[in-house]
């Protein structure tokens, strides 16, 4: 019989009245119970949370960097535990779940880094006016108060650590809410959290329903909120809260584009290894997997054969096989979305060059191409293994593709041409371009968001921490400078 999970109350273990499910993807079984808090105690853990903000701001760095560095050195300890975990719960492959679990432990590496050097402080003479003589200001950053973090199902570990280890690093109480389809890795985060001796109220982890969000997110009493999901609800919350500081990381259709210079068969070989790859990891589950390529016509056709193969070799099945690459999507009902727009593309004049087929949650990699502007594969992010393939003439074709898109999370491009990455880099409309390789890169220290549709605000440890806070000067006036 699966075990039942408590959630994280105020640094504390408790459950509720209720309890919920959390089952496999890809076989149905039960993967774990977990406890529901009610509303009285959610009211609670706000309200610890808000009564613990200014005790935790002025938190010494070192209690706080050795909370994160104790989660970081546990999660080092039971990765293939909380790898199982999370492909258990999210239907990730073995091979993608370790690698979350040693991002995670960079993150809070990373977090308890920065802690010890965060607020140092700024100091400006302002004696450059003759009204400033004498006078010096010190700017520091300070919290702005209690976060709340929404996680969501695709990197249940990671992104709730993309959540937490900044907040703390800062020394911002934190209410985080993992995605109701994923949530025992971000409760095994409070567990770790749990052995540390951080204030009481400091953080919670709340396994609440979603359409209990609209109460917290109205809450004044938590002005930050940092959420990372679809954009449709992103700019919801934003639109609903305009006086509170948001971080939105949102969706992308993230382009790889193979520009003329790149026509090597190395250079090829590469090219296509990469997009094959990740264009299907994580099931495509990715705001960064390689959704569209953008090719030159001078190679194109060279390469298309390649990525073909590429895409194909990729093993799916059980994500509890070492050898799996690709495992389900995260729900049958996720796949079904993948099969009907796929469908629409072929039938509005697509061609299908590989995959294309479901067997329940799982969606076989896929790949098509001369794909209609106006169908929906076209304009939306697709969250699944779907690649799509354009011909372009020449650089500026393939940037003006690129840019033609709601979204600009991040984009790779391939070229050797010092001087092309740095007209990619003004050119294109989003928030990182990855030469050389794909734009699902991502080091979770960079910062990482995007333009256009696809969020406000950096994630990245530093950068979320800038995010969490906000700067206060003050001046000393009748100073010998």
């Amino acid at each position: 019989m699966a075990a039942t999970h408590a959630f994280w109350l105020a640094g504390r273990r408790a459950t509720g009245e209720e309890t919920f499910d959390v089952t496999s993807p890809w076989d149905g079984r039960l993967v774990g119970k977990v406890a529901v808090p009610t509303d009285a105690q959610v009211e609670e853990a706000v309200a610890a949370a808000y009564a613990a903000r200014d005790e935790f701001a002025a938190t010494p760095a070192h209690v706080r960097a050795a909370a994160l560095d104790h989660v970081s050195r546990r999660l080092v300890e039971r990765t293939e535990e909380i790898a199982r975990l999370i492909s258990s719960e999210n239907g990730k492959p073995m091979k993608w779940a370790r690698g979350e679990v040693g991002r995670a432990v960079s993150v809070f590496r990373f977090a308890a880094e920065e802690s010890r050097r965060f607020n140092g402080g700024e100091a400006q003479r302002l004696d450059t006016d003759a009204g400033g003589t004498g006078r010096l200001a010190l700017t520091r950053r300070f919290p702005r108060g209690v976060v709340l973090g929404i996680a969501p199902f695709n990197f249940p570990l990671n992104l709730c650590a993309h959540k937490i280890a900044p907040a703390i690093a800062v020394g911002a109480p934190i209410i985080l809410k993992p995605a109701p389809a994923t949530p025992l890795s971000g409760l095994l985060i409070g567990e770790l959290l749990a052995e540390t001796e951080l204030p009481t109220g400091a953080w919670s982890v709340l396994p609440v329903a979603n359409d209990r969000m609209p109460t917290l997110v109205q809450d004044e009493r938590l002005p930050v909120i940092s959420f990372t999901g679809s954009d449709k609800v992103g700019f919801a919350i934003m639109d609903s809260v305009p006086r509170k500081h948001c971080t939105l990381e949102l969706g992308g259709n993230g382009a790889a584009v193979v520009l003329a210079d790149y026509a090597s068969e190395k250079d090829l070989d590469w090219a296509a290894t990469r997009i094959g790859t990740f264009s299907n990891y994580q099931g495509g589950q990715s705001c960064i997997s390689v959704q569209r390529v953008v090719a030159d016509a001078f190679l194109y056709e060279r390469l298309v054969p390649k990525i073909i193969a590429a895409v194909e070799a990729q093993v799916t099945g059980d994500p509890s096989d070492d050898a799996t690459d690709v495992g389900p999507l995260v729900s049958e009902d996720a796949a079904k979305r993948v099969e009907a727009w796929v469908d629409e593309a072929v039938r509005g004049g697509a061609r299908l060059l590989a995959g294309g087929k479901r067997d329940g949650a799982s969606y076989a990699p896929t790949v098509l191409a001369d794909v209609p502007e106006d169908v929906t594969i076209s304009c939306e992010e697709v969250f699944g293994p779907v690649l799509t393939l354009t011909q372009v003439d020449g650089e500026d074709a393939a940037f003006e593709t690129v840019n033609d898109s709601k979204y600009g999370l991040q984009a790779g491009v391939f070229t050797h041409d010092v001087q092309a990455a740095f007209r990619a880099h003004r050119a294109l409309e989003v928030g990182g371009v990855i030469v050389g390789d794909v734009p699902s890169y991502r080091a979770d220290q960079m910062p990482y968001g995007g333009a256009k549709q696809s969020g406000v605000g950096r994630e990245g440890v530093r950068y979320a921490m800038d995010d969490y806070t906000y700067e206060r000067v003050m001046v000393f006036t009748g100073l010998a400078l």
